[in-house]
């Protein structure tokens, strides 16, 4: 038997009570947007102008949530025309970034992925990709 009866409850109280009394570590959310870590899995970005269509990336996600449309043309060569990332089943593992031999495919620290309807969960991030390149032509940079 160890020494007295309620040494337990004394030492998780001493814990509670040094908690208590120490610094805060809440953070103000949505008044202050956290401090994340340079490798943090947030939403995908894709450089179309980097992806060569090989699919490389969607055979290695493990759930199937990448799905890409491509063309050929007179040369053979493949060109994209779509990329879908479907979040609902999206682990955000990194297999797809890391498989990417051209490395078009890069995590964003952009997490507030919330939606109300399923089909919000669904990014084309080619037609994203396109969007964020003509709004940084007309800003001229």
């Amino acid at each position: 038997m160890s020494g007295v009866y309620g040494e337990g409850l004394l030492k998780g109280l001493g814990i509670t009570i040094r908690h208590f009394f120490g610094k805060a570590i809440t953070e103000q959310y949505p008044e202050r947007r956290p401090k994340l870590a340079p490798r943090f899995h947030g939403l995908l970005s894709l450089d179309p102008t980097k992806c060569t269509a090989c699919g490389t990336c969607a055979n290695f996600c493990p759930n199937g949530v990448i799905r890409i449309k491509s063309e050929r043309d007179e040369q053979k060569r493949r060109h994209l025309t779509g990329y879908e990332v479907n979040l609902l089943y999206c682990l955000f593992c990194g297999l797809c970034v890391e498989a990417c031999p051209e490395g078009a495919l890069r995590f964003t620290p952009h997490f507030e992925l919330a939606t109300y309807r399923r089909a919000g969960a669904i990014y084309d991030l080619y037609a994203l990709s396109r969007e964020a390149a003509g709004e940084r032509r007309a800003a001229g940079g």
